[in-house]
């Protein structure tokens, strides 16, 4: 028996040498990170512990620098930062080139994700099957969301039929869908140029998250918040492709490791406490109006944006997917991580 224990203590004892060789082998890495959003947004955070712990897995090889606030480039432009290597990871919302990731906007279809904590691991583990062809041109590491975003406007909004004439920022390209079958006009622009929109009256409405409302200075230029999840956007964080196939094999394997559903749900969660404790300050100012729909409204928004679920069908149609078993799948997912209303 000893000397079995002997045996097993030298056979460990070797392979942490040889673990630690390969690691001091393994060539220092520096990774550009690109995130869009100011400085000071609880993202950032997030992204800066995710880098941390990815460095603390390589044995200090890999090392990164956050560069927040577009200081690499514009926020349409993140998936193309990554995809050419400006960029070795980027946060992207792909929801603002609009028809070039088909199936991944299922998950910004409207009434369809009640949270996103668990709801950031339900997206990304439903994505996992299709990312490989849909965003070919990079490595995929994880999808995650914002918590439900709401309709914030100039006038009060109740029913879809309001929408009606109404210039709208929408959050994503299938929100965009829904404010034109609702006959309002589409109004593009980033998050960091949405309060400049609103304010010179170039737009009358915008979906957005609660935290994320205020500390872009749009809760100055807008005092009506309809009170309902109407929607979560959804991002991904990916890798240059050439970055990652330079790296050696334990450094893939901590990449790797750092970018699963588990991962997806850490930095959703670490965002979704931000957005909910913006709804609660919001709800709380008695100089803006925070609304309820009724049961009998929330059912007419209901039935008037079930069409841009068909329209997303068609689109993944084109792909050559089968849409009915892509929202299949993601329905499953939601019910599995007990995130979908």
């Amino acid at each position: 028996m000893k000397h079995t224990r002997t045996r097993l203590f030298v056979a460990a004892a070797l392979a942490a040498l040889s673990f630690g060789a390969a690691q001091a082998q393994d060539k220092p890495v520096m990774l550009k990170l690109a995130s869009w959003v100011p400085a000071q947004h609880a993202l950032n955070p997030a992204l800066q512990a995710w880098a941390d712990s990815l460095k603390a897995a390589s044995g200090g090889t890999i090392t990164s620098t956050l560069f927040p606030s577009e200081q690499l480039g514009k926020a349409f432009d993140h998936y193309d930062m990554a995809r050419d290597g400006i960029s070795d990871f980027s946060y992207v919302n792909p929801g603002y080139q609009p028809g070039r990731f088909p199936v991944f906007a299922a998950s910004s279809l409207p009434f369809m994700v009640t949270n996103a904590k668990a709801g950031s691991a339900a997206i990304d583990a439903w994505y996992r099957a299709y990312a490989g062809k849909e965003m070919k041109d990079v490595h995929f590491c994880f999808a995650f969301a914002h918590d439900p975003g709401a309709l914030h406007s100039r006038k009060k909004v109740v029913l879809p039929t309001d929408i009606k004439g109404m210039k709208v920022r929408p959050a994503t390209a299938t929100i965009g869908q829904m404010v034109t079958l609702l006959g309002g006009t589409n109004v593009q622009a980033s998050a960091p140029e949405s309060r400049d929109m609103l304010e010179r009256g170039v737009a009358d409405a915008i979906t957005f998250p609660w935290g994320s409302l205020t500390l872009f200075g749009i809760d100055k230029v807008v005092k009506f918040h309809m009170d309902v999840p109407l929607y979560v956007t959804p991002f991904v964080w990916v890798m240059n492709k050439d970055k990652y196939e330079a790296l050696s094999a334990n450094q893939k394997k901590a990449v790797d490791a750092h970018c699963t559903s588990e991962w997806a749900e850490k930095v959703g969660s670490a965002w979704a406490d931000f957005e909910i404790a913006g709804h609660v300050k919001l709800a709380a100012d008695s100089g803006r109006e925070v609304y309820k729909l009724t049961p009998d409204q929330l059912k007419a928004w209901k039935q008037a944006v079930a069409p841009v679920e068909d329209q997303w069908a068609a689109d993944v149609k084109k792909t050559g997917q089968d849409p009915a078993a892509v929202m299949n799948a993601f329905k499953q997912s939601l019910a599995k991580y007990k995130s979908g209303m």
